[in-house]
């Protein structure tokens, strides 16, 4: 009987180190990137698609030899970015800045994550209301680019904001923006990777 005791015993404690073991294990299993993870980053260089707000229209409010103004207005399953992009290039938009107000149905916002040089991506689902929107344009490598932030609010009355890589118009959003004359560029930033105005140039 002594025997058979100790031999359950030992049993018991193989089996109690044994699950520590694959327990310590995971614990300091050295993780692994993910489809998803990598599906949560965004590059400062992704392009940015074209053509994706045929329903945009503008009017100019005001022309100065010095400066214009325009009233730019998306209609609903517009992609703002992408028709912001498109106006710049066939007005060639060289210096400016914007403000908006309206509503989306999605967008996809980011935060810049200065230690990977990239963006950490911030889905935005459902029906919001643009409550802020800025942004300007300046040139890289000959090109128009827009750089924009925005603050959305949810039914709830909570807010999410961030850079904008996408913003899906549902009705309207209602864009003023002011052209200048004197060009600006943007040159490339190696301690951040992004590129970034430089006013000297």
């Amino acid at each position: 009987m002594k025997i058979g005791v100790v031999l359950v015993l030992l049993a018991i404690a193989v089996a109690a180190l044994a699950q520590n073991s694959a327990t310590n294990a995971a614990r300091i299993a050295i993780p692994t990137t993910t489809a998803a993870q990598d599906d949560a980053v965004i590059s400062p260089s992704r392009p940015v698609p074209v053509g994706k707000a045929p329903g945009m229209q503008w009017k100019l409010v005001n022309d100065e030899p010095t400066e214009k103004v325009y009233a730019i207005i998306f209609q609903a399953g517009d992609e703002a970015l992408s028709g912001l992009t498109d106006f710049a290039i066939a007005r060639g938009v060289t210096d400016a800045h914007f403000t908006a107000i309206g509503a989306a149905h999605s967008a996809t916002l980011a935060w810049l994550d200065l230690s990977k040089k990239s963006y950490r991506k911030i889905p935005v689902g459902g029906q919001c209301e643009v409550l802020s929107l800025i942004g300007d344009i300046a040139v890289f490598d000959g090109k128009p680019v827009v750089h924009m932030h925005t603050v959305l609010g949810r039914p709830d009355g909570s807010t999410v904001g961030g850079h904008v890589f996408e913003l899906n118009v549902q009705p309207t959003l209602e864009v003023f923006m002011t052209e200048n004359t004197s060009a600006l560029k943007k040159t490339p930033d190696d301690a951040s990777g992004m590129k970034l105005i430089d006013p000297n140039k």
